[in-house]
């Protein structure tokens, strides 16, 4: 067995600062990302904890054209509704957020958790089931950190109709739709999150 690895101040250090500046990034640049990038960040959830390491996040790549117009346009029925139900200076404000890099994140995936998965034998979610769901956002999160690593911005959209995105992907029906991410170089970087600088929570 190997011995474990000593983190020092300065690895914490730079650790929070990561997490400081790991952001929602809706506004990305449409530069290509390498795809060897993309593969080491996808390898790198196999080392997120599952429950009865069931390990139940399936990764689908949207790249076709006619499957992100799907998707866009789930969003803007979905944006339109949610508009509604705001009044006042509040609808005002949602209207001018950008909430989504749907049309110029150059990567983009839907994450769904495989709810009929064997593996794992199902130890650990008798009791709470939901235990699978929460093991894909575990995956997405590291996902998103490593991604924070190498300079690449994460969005995660979930203005989105969930059976309307199943559809269009033809993913089997015991699969849940956990997430929509895109990814790319961001515009610009902050550790601010983009919601509190727009003044959301204000009032």
């Amino acid at each position: 067995m190997s011995r474990p690895p000593v983190f020092d101040a300065d690895f914490a250090r730079q650790f929070e600062e990561l997490l400081r500046w790991r952001r929602d990034v809706r506004r990305f640049r449409r530069d290509a990302v390498p795809t060897e990038l993309i593969e080491t960040l996808l390898a790198q959830t196999g080392l997120s904890p599952s429950v009865g390491h069931a390990q139940p996040w399936r990764w689908i790549a949207v790249s076709e054209p006619a499957q992100r117009a799907a998707v866009q346009e789930s969003f803007s029925r979905c944006n339109a509704d949610a508009l509604a139900s705001y009044d006042g200076e509040r609808a005002a404000l949602y209207a001018r957020l950008k909430l989504e890099g749907l049309r110029e994140a150059p990567v983009q995936f839907a994450v769904f958790c495989d709810h009929g998965t064997a593996r794992g034998h199902g130890l650990g979610r008798r009791t709470m089931p939901e235990m699978l769901d929460y093991s894909v956002v575990a995956a997405i999160t590291q996902f998103w950190l490593s991604a924070r690593v190498h300079g690449l911005g994460v969005g995660w959209v979930s203005i989105l109709d969930p059976g309307e995105i199943a559809k269009v992907l033809k993913a089997p029906p015991d699969w849940k739709l956990v997430a929509y991410l895109c990814v790319g170089w961001p515009e610009e970087e902050c550790d601010e999150p983009e919601l509190v600088r727009a003044g959301w929570e204000r009032g």
